[in-house]
């Protein structure tokens, strides 16, 4: 889980089942993304094993299932989930494989009730952890949260009493609004480079 969404710049949330949903999104992710060539990596942060906390593998997975490739590194899915007992081993990995990348953080929140089912697009990191008291690494260059539940009394109750229709929505929107944001910067490369999947802020899981 992470931080609180009123951290966050309200012009950046976006309502999960809006029709335009997935191009706000994407164009949120678009202005995010840098013109420098720099390597894209999608690190998509939760367990399948938490209903509320499986946004970010449910992400990953349905990026990796797209038909067509991506030029953005995925990691993070439900097969391969990256959470509180690996991230630091993780992210050490990803930092191995890519020069310099910048990383996209994909997590779960818990936050007001009127906020559930809002998605939030912004610069800076996600704190994984922070919706439950756990102290581990800040992720990302950007993030992508999503709020799907309520905050402020038994956080691990509340996310194991999550909706999965919900959080399976809302990641559908966030995975169609990355893939397009990817097509776009793809677009925008003067050359693009070998396409692959890589399978390996209320308060984030």
């Amino acid at each position: 889980m992470n931080l609180k969404s009123s951290l966050f710049d309200t012009k950046n949330r976006i309502l999960h089942d809006e029709i335009d949903a997935p191009r706000r999104i994407s164009q949120e992710l678009i202005s995010l993304l840098p013109a420098n060539g720099q390597t894209i990596v999608i690190v998509c942060i939760g367990t399948d094993r938490s209903t509320g906390d499986s946004l970010g593998p449910l992400v990953g997975t349905l990026l990796l299932e797209k038909t067509s490739p991506s030029p953005f590194f995925v990691y993070g899915t439900l097969e391969e989930p990256i959470h509180a007992m690996n991230l630091t081993e993780q992210l050490a990995i990803i930092k191995t494989k890519h020069d310099n990348p910048f990383i996209i953080g994909i997590d779960a929140c818990l936050g007001r009730s009127k906020s559930i089912g809002i998605v939030q697009v912004g610069e800076g990191p996600v704190k994984p952890g922070a919706g439950v008291n756990k102290d581990l690494p800040a992720v990302g260059d950007a993030h992508i949260t999503g709020i799907v539940n309520v905050s402020g009394f038994m956080e691990f109750m509340v996310l194991q009493n999550t909706r999965l229709s919900l959080v399976l929505k809302m990641a559908k929107t966030i995975a169609n609004g990355i893939y397009f944001a990817s097509f776009h910067f793809a677009a925008k490369q003067t050359t693009i480079p070998h396409f692959n999947f890589v399978l390996d802020q209320e308060k984030s899981v």
